[in-house]
């Protein structure tokens, strides 16, 4: 199997990343809200919770929309994904520590996370989408945490917003490239 045949077989698999942007964004507005509406310290552990949730959640959305909801066994994409879903909640307990002390910069700091994790699904899915994804929530998180005053639930709104509607772009960018991708050099 070839880098393009196993790429092709992720974006085909997970749908071009939809359902992951999707309900990722659903709960970083949920902890959003809960930021808004109950407190900070509340917030950090919606998000926390809400993230270890978002690949259960994500893999039920795949079986309810037909297909299949995971690689094959032994696919050769299948072990890199699974590394990568790590990275975010062990990447998360430096954010929500620095949460601990300063409510205000556990979103951005979370941003920068979780928008770092997002560079090497460039080469899982084949897409530079998530390039662009990861560069929208890693500035946004510095330019939040770099903000004096900046509401502690801004950054949590933001990205949100910003994996609803990645989630369009990439189930569009997808479909437009009839499930190829160029060959990565």
């Amino acid at each position: 199997m070839t880098i393009t045949e196993a790429q092709h077989d992720v974006r085909t698999v997970y749908r071009g990343g939809f359902y992951g942007q999707l309900v990722s964004g659903a709960v970083w507005l949920g902890a959003a809200a809960v930021a808004t509406w109950v407190s900070d310290g509340a917030a950090i552990a919606a998000l926390w919770l809400g993230g270890v949730l978002i690949f259960p959640l994500t893999t039920l959305a795949l079986r309810l929309s037909g297909g299949p909801a995971a690689l094959p066994a032994g696919h050769p994409m299948a072990a890199l994904a699974t590394q990568i879903a790590f990275t975010v909640p062990i990447g998360l307990l430096v954010a929500v520590v620095l949460g601990a002390e300063r409510p205000e910069l556990f979103f951005p700091a979370s941003m920068v996370v979780v928008g770092a994790h997002y560079l090497p699904f460039v080469f899982l899915y084949g897409m530079r989408l998530f390039a662009v994804l990861a560069a929208v929530l890693v500035a946004g998180g510095v330019a939040l945490a770099s903000l004096p005053g900046a509401p502690s639930s801004a950054g949590g709104w933001l990205t949100g917003a910003a994996l609803v509607v990645f989630a369009a772009l990439l189930r569009r960018s997808a479909a437009a490239e009839g499930g190829t991708t160029t060959d990565v050099g």
